[in-house]
């Protein structure tokens, strides 16, 4: 009784922290501008509505690994060798067609189970940045050079991220990495096999209410994070002139790449969208290395990405992540300038 009553507890608390906050916003902006209003919402179902088929089976497989056990032997097997597991986890990450908003409800799922931060960080911070559909056009539309930089720079940086959170893997933060305000779900074990782990979870009055209520705690996690996140990009689509980026990152300079990342990313809008905006950016002068730090920081860490994931992470986690974002986002546009050859304008600029 008193967990429940604790849980309880949490689940009014998170909704009084996030839902209160929301709903007071909505009401303002439609007393404000009914027809702005109109339309977020009505670009918000269609994005909850376009990502559902990656989601969906996000949510599913999420709660099915908390209510069989799965994820304590997920966690045994990846702490065997998180080595090998960080590298596995950004190489998948690079080629899986999911963006960091999809990826959400597994991976909460993952660290609700006890799985380490560290591989579930490589494949946070690698799995937007490109997939094969992207590898296509980006070759298309920047050439097929780029688009190796693009997939590299996205496996780099997943192997940079989960490296750093091994390196940290002995604090306290990220070993309890998730925030308890009522819409993550409290981390558990599994609920019908002595040993833990039991596949058949439906054969189970309480492994079945427990997947229920797994599936219940995590859509409402994706409707309200994923949903603020699609309000904050279509705001921005409409206050924002993506012509206006030109001014900043739109001549090569010593500062193009730290422009690229610092004004780029905030008003990265789509992975498709923003292909040729760069190529555009790129004829009025941008850089291949700013370009590369455009895309990969805009792919990664993006207001409304980054708004989908404050919610879940606590404070110094969610930090981290961003530092790890921009941090590697800063190396791919640089090391893909030295290679690309316009390196020494990059660095001599500096001198």
């Amino acid at each position: 009784m008193q967990e429940q009553a604790r849980t309880a507890k949490t689940v009014v608390s998170g909704w009084v922290l996030w839902g209160v906050p929301g709903l007071v916003v909505l009401l303002g902006l439609a007393a404000w501008q009914p027809q702005l209003t109109a339309s977020t919402l009505t670009y918000v179902g269609e994005s909850l509505l376009r990502i559902a088929p990656i989601v969906i089976p996000g949510v599913i497989l999420s709660a099915w690994v908390n209510a069989s056990g799965a994820g304590g032997r997920v966690t045994r097997l990846l702490e065997a060798n998180r080595a090998i597991a960080i590298v596995t986890a950004s190489a998948v990450g690079a080629v899986t067609p999911v963006c960091g908003a999809a990826v959400l409800p597994l991976m909460t799922g993952l660290l609700s189970a006890g799985v380490p931060l560290a591989p579930v960080m490589a494949f946070w911070l690698s799995s937007p940045v490109t997939d094969p559909a992207m590898f296509a056009v980006t070759a298309t539309t920047l050439g097929t050079a780029f688009a190796i930089g693009k997939t590299v720079a996205a496996f780099g940086i997943g192997l940079f991220g989960g490296a750093v959170a091994f390196l940290l893997s002995g604090s306290t933060w990220t070993q309890n990495p998730l925030r308890r305000n009522g819409l993550v779900s409290v981390p558990g074990s599994g609920c019908a096999s002595p040993a833990g782990f039991d596949l058949a979870i439906w054969r189970d009055r309480e492994c079945r209410g427990r997947f229920a209520r797994e599936v219940w705690a995590m859509s409402r996690l994706v409707a309200i994070c994923l949903g603020l996140a699609f309000a904050a990009e279509h705001l921005l689509q409409q206050w924002l002139q993506p012509q206006a980026l030109a001014t900043y990152v739109g001549h090569d300079s010593r500062w193009a790449v730290p422009l690229a990342v610092f004004v780029g990313a905030p008003a990265y809008l789509d992975g498709y969208a923003a292909l040729p905006l760069t190529r555009g950016l790129m004829d009025l002068g941008m850089s291949p290395a700013a370009a590369m730090a455009f895309l990969v920081s805009g792919s990664v860490v993006s207001i409304w990405g980054a708004m989908a994931i404050f919610p879940v992470l606590r404070l110094k986690p969610f930090l981290l992540f961003l530092m790890l974002a921009v941090a590697g986002s800063l190396a791919a546009g640089w090391s893909y300038g030295l290679l690309y050859g316009d390196g020494t304008t990059i660095l001599s600029d500096g001198l």
